[in-house]
């Protein structure tokens, strides 16, 4: 038998679980659907990952998050998002993925790797962190290549390149060096980005200027092979000898599926997904977005901080539709 919910939530991040507190404060009944584990974004970050924003920033629905740290650590957020979950009760199914909704009268029928559901309304909360940016370069597909860094202790006393210039790439070369590990980093542009956590960005300029990790600004990754690379700079193409290629060049919302069940997108390379700012709703009625998937390729702009709010507007708009808990009753 086929469920129905008032509320299905595509995507168990935090902005997510906000989701499902904001529904269940409303008297809604609904579910949250993950493809992963809890939080799973969270959980495959690097495992020594501290955060730019203070705890405070990263609370939902009002419940404090205590940290042990001026700024929380990995394990730390993964501890209050699923003490967060496990203390609220929230309906969470975890390891399905959503893989289509259609439009159905007046609901939708969302069909997943598990089974099918209908729903009145549906968000769409799935984040960004499932799809890196691809160089596209020969050689991208070796087993020496991997666009996700975990830990530093794999890549000790080896040669290793790491492409990018955010914060995750700035911390891989840190990490990997401080394990042993010959690191070279290739920039784009001619300098280390500039929202690089401001405690990290000093620390590599002073690798960089000692010549403890090399650097190539100016310069992209032109070709992998099993035991060195090629690399384009502005004095020509450098060939140095590589073991491992850590490319964190970013990521990006799954915009086939965005694309498949509807949702509008411009026709620039920002794919901006449409959305009504005051209540979130797309171009397909009664279907919502909520956190960094409303960025389309700007995925620097939302955050879990400025983002929270987005599960207060779209209950406040479907309480306007459906009248309150009282009404429902």
């Amino acid at each position: 038998m086929t469920e129905h919910y008032s509320l299905l939530i595509v995507g168990g991040g935090p902005i997510g679980l906000a989701c499902g507190l904001a529904a269940q404060k409303a008297g809604l009944d609904y579910v949250i659907i993950e493809k992963g584990c809890l939080t799973n974004s969270l959980y495959n970050y690097p495992l020594n990952m501290t955060f730019f924003s203070t705890s405070e920033r990263l609370e939902i629905g009002g419940v404090p998050f205590v940290s042990n740290n001026a700024k929380p650590i990995r394990p730390e957020a993964l501890e209050y998002y699923r003490r967060v979950t496990t203390s609220n009760n929230l309906r969470v199914q975890l390891q399905e993925e959503v893989q289509d909704i259609i439009r159905q009268d007046q609901h939708y029928v969302v069909s997943t790797s598990r089974a099918s559901y209908t729903a009145a309304h549906i968000i769409i909360a799935t984040g960004f962190y499932d799809i890196p940016k691809l160089l596209d370069v020969p050689g991208e597909g070796l087993p020496k290549v991997v666009h996700y860094y975990k830990e530093a202790h794999f890549y000790a006393l080896q040669k290793v390149v790491v492409v990018g210039a955010s914060n995750s790439a700035i911390d891989a070369a840190l990490e990997t060096w401080r394990k042993g590990a010959e690191v070279t980093l290739i920039v784009r542009k001619d300098k280390i980005g500039e929202r690089v956590k401001y405690w990290v960005k000093p620390d590599m300029e002073n690798r960089i200027k000692e010549g403890s990790i090399k650097v190539y600004f100016n310069s992209n990754l032109q070709a992998v092979r099993e035991r060195e690379v090629d690399i384009i700079t502005p004095d020509g193409v450098v060939t140095i000898a590589n073991d491992y290629v850590i490319a964190l060049t970013g990521y990006q919302p799954n915009f086939d599926f965005l694309r498949r069940v509807g949702v509008e997108l411009s026709d620039d390379a920002i794919l901006q997904p449409t959305y009504h700012p005051e209540t979130m709703e797309t171009n397909l009625p009664n279907v919502y977005l909520a956190g960094v998937v409303c960025g389309g390729m700007n995925t620097h702009l939302w955050f879990i901080e400025n983002s929270r709010e987005h599960a207060e507007k779209i209950m406040k708009d479907i309480v306007g539709k459906t009248g309150s808990r009282e009404d429902r009753k």
